[in-house]
């Protein structure tokens, strides 16, 4: 199988529980809630949306053979002997092509693999990591993991509707725009009112970097 990536490269975790992390993000090509093309977003289901998936232009863009992927992340994290290589699997929406073949090379290789998924679809029972993003609008299919991190506000998926479900751990992040100072000081007091939720902030933004 080709795998359609918009970029790969080496930078911190800015967000949620692995925040500050060194990892190798891989950034698939194609999400099911938006075609990623700005003429569409008025009608996308999630509208909000601050990443850049379409095409395959990005840092190390293209397609890859699932060997040849992780030889290229392989060489972008450098010694496989130094920590624990981390490779977050992200869009776009990821699962709409990994799959249980590129887990298990990217695992032979060492890596720990993580999955940013917005939880439409199944996910491979390997994963190392699960990360949900629900979004107001789409059905949610993966309604357990290690991590529920939900941008804050949308409000037709609040966070009183998840914190059910089966997640080791619940983020509120705010969401980012023209209101995102407004939206992070609402997050905060959800959080100091519901301290089940933990705040998570785009670091990576902060810091300017990937």
């Amino acid at each position: 199988m080709a795998y359609k990536i918009k970029e790969l490269y080496y930078t911190l975790q800015g967000e949620g529980a692995h925040t500050g992390r060194p990892a190798v993000f891989c950034r698939f090509t194609g999400c099911n809630l938006w075609t990623g093309r700005e003429e569409d977003r008025h009608k996308a289901i999630c509208q909000f949306c601050d990443t850049d998936f379409w095409g395959m232009d990005g840092e190390n863009g293209g397609q890859y053979s699932a060997s040849a992927l992780v030889e290229k992340a392989a060489l972008l994290w450098g010694d496989m002997a130094k920590g624990k290589p981390y490779v977050v699997c992200t869009g776009g929406e990821p699962l709409l092509q990994l799959d249980e073949a590129l887990i298990a090379e990217f695992q032979l290789a060492g890596f720990e693999v993580g999955v940013e998924t917005n939880g439409t679809q199944a996910s491979p029972a390997e994963l190392d990591w699960v990360c949900v993003s629900p979004k107001a609008g789409a059905a949610l299919v993966l309604k357990s993991g290690d991590e529920l991190k939900l941008v804050f506000p949308q409000p037709t998926a609040m966070p009183e509707l998840f914190e059910e479900l089966d997640f080791t751990n619940f983020y509120i992040q705010p969401m980012d725009g023209p209101r995102q100072a407004e939206n992070t000081l609402a997050a905060i007091d959800y959080c100091l009112k519901n301290p089940k939720w933990r705040l998570s902030i785009q670091t990576h933004k902060l810091l300017n970097i990937p």
